[in-house]
C-alpha cells in the first residue's frame, strides 16, 4: 500500500525516554537544549522507561497511545525522541502517531543543516544526511515493483527502492570526492604553515562550552556565538600573535556531544583534520555545568578516536565568573601548566592563558643542530618533506649541517621512519 511520510512541522512534542543506568534530568535538559537549537516550539514534554527496546515501537504499546493521544491533543507536527530509533521503529511510529517521527540522529542533522554556511559546511551536512538516509529507505511503496512475468505484470527491470538507493550511492561517492579535494587544499594551506613555523592551537570541547565566545575573544573576531548546541559548525581559523612565543593559528571546531553516531563523526573527517594536525589542543570546559565531569570523558573518547592522545592538550575551565572564581594557572609534577582559569564573556585570564599557551608550545618545539652523514640520506628527505630546515652547510667530507625546527612528536616519528637513534643531535633540545 501507497505510504506518505507526514511532513515535518516546527511545534514538537518530546519524548524522553530513561534507559537503564541514564541521569533522566541532565539528559533531559541537553536534549530541549537540543530541540531549542533546531527552532522547534517545544509543546511538552512525555517521559518513560524502558528496560529493554521492543523491536516494533522500541517502546510498548501502551507508551505509543499514550504519545498518540498527546499528538492528537496538542495537535503536534513531529514528534522527538532522544534515542537512536532504528528505520523500522521509525516507521511504525510515524505510521501510528500519524506524524513525523525524527530521533536524535536526525535531530542533530538537522541542526547541522541550519548551522552549514561554507562549501566544505555544506558538503559534510549533505555527506552525514545521505549516509543517514541510506539506512532509512523501506520499501514504503510498490508502484513500480511489478517484476512478475506474464502479459502487463512486467515491470521497468528496477524498483523504485533500488533506484533511490543507486542514486544515493552515487551522490555519496560524488560528496566524497569533493571532501577529498578539500582534504588536499587543508593540507596544502598546512604545508605553507608548517614551512613558515606557525604552530597550530585547536579548540576542542562539548558543544556549548564557549568556544566560539573563547576564540572570539582571543582573535578579536566577531563569528557566531550562541548558547546553543553546535552554533559552530564550520572550522574557522585565525592568525594570533602569542607574547614571548610569537605568530600561531587559532582554529575553531564543531564541538562534541554525548551518543554522537560514529558514521558522523567520519562525516566531518576533512574539519576534524584541523584537530588532528594541530600542535596544541585548547581543551574548552563548561566549569559551570552540572555535569562537567562526563562532557570532559565524552570529549576524550573522542578524541581517542581521531588518534591525538600524544598531541600536547591545555584544559580551559571557561565561565569561571559564573562560580566566582578568579584567574589562575595550574602546574603538573613537572612544572607545566595543565590547567587555566578563565572567562571569556567576561574577559578574564587572557595573560594567564597566554603564558601557559606559551611555555608548552616552546616545550614541544625541538630546534637544535644536526649533522647527516651520506648513509643518512632518508632522514634529510623526511626533514625536508616536513619543512622542518632552516638551514643547511655541506662539510669537506660530505656531510651537512643543519639547523632544524620539529615538534617533539614529529622528530620521534621522523627517527622510527628512518632507523636512526637519538644521540644524533650535536645540541641540546632549547
Amino acid at each position: 500500500m501507497f505510504f506518505e511520510r507526514p511532513d515535518a512541522g516546527e511545534q514538537a512534542l518530546l519524548v524522553h525516554l530513561h534507559i537503564k543506568h541514564g541521569k533522566l534530568e541532565e539528559d533531559y535538559q541537553e536534549f530541549e537544549l537540543l530541540a531549542k537549537s533546531a527552532g522547534v516550539e517545544v509543546l511538552d514534554t512525555l517521559t518513560g522507561s524502558v528496560n529493554t527496546p521492543a523491536p516494533k515501537y522500541f517502546i510498548g504499546s501502551g507508551k505509543v497511545e499514550e504519545i498518540a493521544s498527546a499528538v492528537r491533543e496538542l495537535e503536534a507536527d513531529v514528534v522527538l525522541f532522544n534515542c537512536a530509533l532504528s528505520p523500522t521503529q521509525e516507521r511504525n511510529l510515524e505510521a501510528a502517531l500519524q506524524c513525523r517521527v525524527i530521533d536524535r540522529t536526525a535531530l542533530i542533522l538537522d541542526i547541522f543543516a541550519q548551522r552549514a554556511r561554507t562549501y566544505e559546511g555544506k558538503l559534510q551536512v549533505e555527506l552525514a544526511q545521505l549516509q543517514h538516509l541510506s539506512t532509512r529507505l523501506v520499501k514504503g511503496w510498490t508502484h513500480l515493483e511489478r517484476q512478475k512475468g506474464g502479459i502487463g505484470l512486467r515491470g521497468p527491470g528496477e524498483t523504485q527502492l533500488e533506484t533511490d538507493r543507486r542514486l544515493v550511492r552515487h551522490r555519496i561517492k560524488s560528496l566524497q570526492s569533493r571532501l577529498e579535494k578539500v582534504r588536499v587544499q587543508r593540507s596544502q594551506s598546512r604545508k605553507a604553515r608548517e614551512k613558515a613555523e606557525t604552530p597550530s592551537i585547536a579548540l576542542v570541547g562539548y558543544t556549548n562550552a564557549g568556544k566560539s565566545t573563547l576564540f572570539n575573544w582571543l582573535t578579536e573576531s566577531n563569528i557566531f556565538a550562541e548558547d546553543l548546541l553546535f552554533a559552530t559548525l564550520d572550522p574557522t581559523l585565525r592568525k594570533i600573535k602569542i607574547p614571548i612565543y610569537g605568530p600561531a593559528v587559532l582554529v575553531d571546531t564543531v564541538g562534541f556531544i554525548r551518543n554522537l553516531p560514529h558514521h558522523l563523526v567520519n562525516a566531518f573527517r576533512a574539519t576534524l583534520e584541523e584537530t588532528e594536525k594541530a600542535d596544541l589542543l585548547l581543551h574548552i570546559v563548561d566549569l559551570a555545568s552540572d555535569h562537567r565531569d562526563e562532557d570532559m570523558a565524552q570529549v576524550e573518547r573522542v578524541l581517542s578516536e581521531l588518534d591525538v592522545e600524544n598531541t600536547p592538550r591545555l584544559l580551559v575551565y571557561n565561565k569561571i565568573d559564573l562560580l566566582d572564581r578568579t584567574p589562575r594557572i595550574d602546574l603538573d609534577e613537572s612544572g607545566s601548566p595543565w590547567r587555566v582559569w578563565v572567562s571569556a564573556s567576561a574577559g578574564q585570564g587572557r595573560d594567564e592563558l597566554y603564558k601557559a599557551i606559551s611555555s608548552l608550545l616552546s616545550e614541544d618545539r625541538l630546534k637544535c643542530e644536526l649533522t647527516i652523514t651520506p648513509t643518512m640520506g632518508q632522514l634529510r628527505a623526511l626533514l625536508y618533506e616536513r619543512s622542518a630546515v632552516m638551514k643547511e652547510t655541506t662539510g669537506e667530507d660530505g656531510s651537512c649541517k643543519l639547523t632544524i625546527s620539529i615538534g617533539k612528536k614529529d622528530w620521534q616519528q621522523l627517527l622510527q621512519k628512518s632507523h636512526q637513534s637519538e644521540d644524533l643531535l650535536d645540541m641540546d633540545y632549547r
